[in-house]
């Protein structure tokens, strides 16, 4: 048996993995957010770990033999957050996260200090987007000086949760890639980069493959979750690189389509591609020898739980839950009646780098109802989607059939409005949704020894649903992206000029 923790960006999912591949037992704990300023996207550690404990307590509790039968843990969680740590482990601050977009400047700086794009693409592969940790360093450097000086350790959310567990500082080369400060080629920390930041090494984990043990879980820990002593930790990966492994798209051909809180288009790929303008961004996969390519938008499903959340405040005695907006949007004929959506609710990274971007309604008139809003969002989540997939197959990734995943892809709605954008057919998979959660079971599987490699490991992911594109509705979809993928160029000035606003 097999844990896989996933800490998400509002909910710490841990679930167990026999050595068939069957998830045998789910639990899960949630946790705020805190938005301090507009842009600005934080959380406090101790709720993650307060989280992840209450979850595996009731995990081991519901397993047959309550957890003694467990021989290893993979993790998985949120990419590119900031968690400062002191020299006892305590963090210094609240962590930022992977959406915070307040270090926009720093990253322009950046690329400036090395000499231009094209020398930071050579040294990582990768843009400093304002959602990476390497920008979000130098904001801390610059504007918490004092905070600054007492950090000893920075590390990503998921790691964080290792030190707890095993006392290690230790990262994956997926969500190191992740940083903006990893030589994605070579798999190392970009000593050339570090020098050019004066970035101290020092402050950042040692990084091991995805598969590799990082060390004996605590014996206290062992004990209070009635866990086997000596059982060991893995190395896992960041949450956009695992999902897409969980879903079994380690080598290029299928291309995965992930619609949590944020989309993810990403692909395997066997040799590390030079990524020219740094139009996708480039990972590590969690197969040793492989890489991983992707563009990621940062709200998809996280635009639909605003709009419930915009619709049914706490205060509300009839609120509006998920199941209704999705069943009014069923109503709804494709095209929403030209009512379209842009969801930059939190700016945007891909298809755009445009921090400074929001979301809008085009074509809204007194006309559209509730239906036609929740539609209408639904629909500019999966165009915007179709962009990104335009520039990762651009980037060469080949796209042989789409595999979805997340937590939208239990709703049949998004996978048909899916497979209709994009005139592919669409497919889900077992194990895919349960997301990172999985994929991080599968690393510690092959770890310790549950299978050989991935390969072996994803044998046991099948196809479970199919959807196949409906003409009538794709050739409504052709329109209507035709009208989309031209709003932001045209809005671009005025997303600056509001943006002067704030």
């Amino acid at each position: 048996m097999l844990i896989g923790i996933d800490l998400g960006t509002s909910t710490c999912k841990v679930i167990a993995v026999d050595g068939n591949g069957e998830v045998i037992a789910k639990a899960s704990r949630d946790y705020p957010m805190i938005n301090l300023r507009q842009g600005w996207a934080e959380q406090d550690p101790a709720e993650w770990w307060r989280a992840t404990d209450e979850a595996i307590a009731s995990l081991t509790a519901s397993l047959p033999q309550g957890g003694r039968e467990v021989t290893g843990i993979g993790l998985c969680g949120q990419m590119h957050g900031l968690t400062a740590l002191d020299a006892s482990g305590e963090p210094l601050r609240h962590a930022i996260l992977w959406n915070d977009q307040r270090c926009a400047p720093q990253c322009d700086w950046i690329t400036e200090q090395v000499g231009g794009l094209d020398e930071l693409l050579r040294m990582t592969r990768n843009r400093m987007l304002p959602g990476y940790t390497g920008g979000k360093i130098i904001w801390f450097r610059e504007h918490e000086p004092e905070l600054f000086d007492r950090t000893v350790r920075i590390l990503n959310p998921k790691d964080f949760l290792r030190l707890r567990m095993t006392g290690n500082y230790i990262t994956d080369v997926s969500d190191a890639s992740g940083t903006g400060l990893f030589d994605v080629e070579r798999r190392v920390w970009s000593d050339e980069l570090l020098a050019k930041l004066e970035i101290d090494k020092a402050l950042l984990p040692d990084v091991v493959e995805s598969i590799e043990d990082t060390g004996t879980l605590l014996p206290e820990l062992a004990r209070r979750w009635n866990l086997p002593e000596g059982i060991k930790v893995y190395g896992g990966g960041g949450d956009a690189v695992i999902q897409t492994t969980a879903m079994g798209l380690v080598d290029p051909g299928p291309v995965g389509f992930t619609i949590g809180t944020a989309g993810i288009v990403a692909g395997g790929a066997s040799n590390c591609p030079e990524n020219p303008g740094g139009r996708v961004q480039v990972s590590c996969g969690n197969a040793p020898g492989r890489w991983h390519i992707m563009g990621v938008s940062l709200s998809a499903g996280g635009a639909f739980h605003w709009l419930r959340d915009a619709l049914a405040p706490a205060t509300t005695t009839d609120p509006v839950s998920f199941e209704r907006l999705v069943g009014l949007a069923k109503e709804v004929t494709p095209g929403s009646n030209g009512l379209l959506f842009l969801p930059y609710l939190l700016g945007e990274r891909s298809p755009h780098v445009a921090p400074e971007a929001s979301a809008c309604w085009i074509g809204l008139t007194p006309m559209h109802k509730l239906g036609h809003l929740a539609r209408s969002v639904m629909e500019g989540v999966l165009l915007n989607m179709r962009e990104i997939l335009e520039v990762c197959t651009q980037a060469g990734v080949p796209c042989e059939r789409i595999v979805a995943s997340g937590g939208a892809s239990s709703e049949s709605l998004w996978l048909q409005m899916l497979a209709d954008v994009l005139n592919r057919e669409t497919v889900t998979v077992t194990g895919a949704t349960e997301g990172g959660a999985y994929g991080a079971a599968l690393a510690a599987g092959v770890g310790s020894g549950t299978w050989s490699d991935f390969d072996e490991a994803l044998t046991s992911v099948s196809v479970e649903k199919t959807f196949v594109p409906q003409q009538a509705s794709v050739e409504t979809y052709e329109k209507v992206f035709a009208v989309h993928r031209g709003l932001y160029d045209q809005l671009r000035p005025v997303y600056q000029e509001a943006a002067a606003l704030c």
